[in-house]
């Protein structure tokens, strides 16, 4: 794929396909819904690559809508709705899930590497099902596969730069702000 806005939509639809057996495995633990919008915090950043999928697709949002107040996501409706669902970024399509990650920890611990897990707490406690800590690992995201995949299509659309958007900033001066390069 030549342009990177296309890599980035295929990397969504991977994760997508990719995240549809935790649907399944925790129907009833997810109380993710029209309206739960408590992960969509403002002040998000979201690399170059995915702005511009979103700028590509939701010209007249950006152009003549507002952005939601501040305090929340910019792209949420007066409902509690996400105005972009069809292009949200990567980080919004794995919200909810059971999260895991490894982390190489200090030498305290003699760089040893444990497994972390995470969840919403709305997605979480004695109702919901197990613990998190005791699903096996295919029934958890796994953080870091498509975070690669996402910094790699940014470095060779940006030369490098890892250079992230806010996405209230997409509603401003043709969305062209940013935050600079990550460190």
């Amino acid at each position: 794929m030549d342009d990177p806005t296309d890599a980035v939509a295929a990397l969504h639809l991977d994760v997508d396909r990719d995240a549809a057996p935790l649907d399944e495995a925790h129907r009833g633990r997810l109380k993710c819904g029209l309206g739960c919008s408590g992960c969509c915090v403002d002040d998000l950043t979201v690399f170059e690559v995915e702005a511009d999928l979103i700028r590509r697709h939701h010209p007249s949002l950006l152009d003549g809508g507002s952005p939601h107040p501040e305090g929340a996501c910019a792209f949420l409706d007066d409902r509690g709705a996400c105005r972009i669902y069809e292009h949200r970024p990567y980080v919004c399509r794995t919200q909810g899930y059971p999260l895991r990650w490894l982390d190489e920890r200090d030498e305290e611990t003699g760089g040893a590497v444990v497994e972390l897990r995470d969840i919403c707490p709305l997605n979480d406690g004695p109702d919901a099902g197990p613990p998190i800590e005791e699903l096996p690992a295919e029934q958890c995201w796994t953080l870091g596969p498509a975070e690669g995949r996402l910094a790699h299509l940014q470095r060779i659309a940006d030369g490098g730069r890892m250079t992230r958007v806010r996405l209230r900033d997409l509603f401003s001066a043709g969305g062209r702000s940013s935050t600079g390069p990550v460190r």
